[in-house]
């Protein structure tokens, strides 16, 4: 969010962010708060699960800046409190391929014009995931960009995010859908540049999408993604 929409961030009015579903601890929402805030010191982030214990244990942790409440997809909110992001992360996967569009017309019900949804599906620590990026447009979601990430400690292997594909693409991975095609075409791109492995995976990988912007997929290639190991795809569906 922080590299993706830092302006959504550093709007000067009082709109939250939320972090839904942050798990068995509150360990996201407090590191996701603590980076928030060297931008803008000023911002409130909600931490919502559904578990009423992991709430309650978390509940220590709050300060003026950081809440933390029960509920889901109908996010609890003050009457005065309007979302300008939210971040749902490994909260759909359980769900069905059906209910993924209705989920996100639910978590959308107070949401900013030009607010931002982010969610997707992580490994376990976080350090590879894909979320689908989908921006507030009048009353509903319009599908932005399908987001890649990896901090490349486990290496680089376009194979390796498909297991962590969103609940709305992660049954579409057969010959025919575009979503299959792309990651034909990464892999491709990644053995046709796997001489650059010889400096880093960082740079293998941003290798690699460059030459998927080469082949005609639209990836945003700006050196502020690349270089953090973020691929941004744009208008796949």
């Amino acid at each position: 969010m922080m590299i993706y929409d830092p302006m959504l961030l550093t709007a000067a009015n009082q709109n939250v962010f939320v972090d839904l579903g942050y798990g068995y601890d509150s360990i996201t929402t407090l590191e996701l708060s603590r980076r928030f805030h060297k931008l803008n010191p000023y911002l409130k982030v909600i931490g919502v699960e559904i578990d009423p214990e992991r709430v309650e244990n978390a509940k220590p942790s709050e300060t003026d800046l950081i809440k933390f409440r029960l509920g889901g997809f109908n996010i609890p909110l003050e009457s005065s409190e309007v979302i300008r992001g939210i971040r749902a992360f490994n909260v759909l996967r359980q769900y069905e391929e059906g209910d993924v569009s209705p989920a996100w017309d639910v978590m959308g019900r107070n949401v900013q014009e030009g607010g931002l949804l982010l969610e997707g599906t992580s490994n376990p620590v976080g350090s590879i995931w894909v979320a689908n990026a989908l921006r507030m447009k009048g009353k509903s979601w319009e599908k932005e960009a399908l987001v890649f990430y990896c901090n490349f400690s486990m290496g680089f292997d376009p194979s390796e995010y498909q297991a962590v594909l969103p609940k709305n693409y992660i049954h579409r991975m057969v010959e025919g859908e575009k979503i299959f095609e792309f990651f034909e075409a990464w892999k491709q791109a990644a053995k046709e540049r796997i001489f650059e492995k010889t400096w880093g995976d960082k740079r293998w990988f941003a290798s690699s999408v460059l030459t998927l912007k080469e082949k005609g997929f639209n990836v945003l290639t700006l050196k502020k993604y690349l270089e953090k190991g973020y691929l941004v795809l744009k208008e796949l569906d």
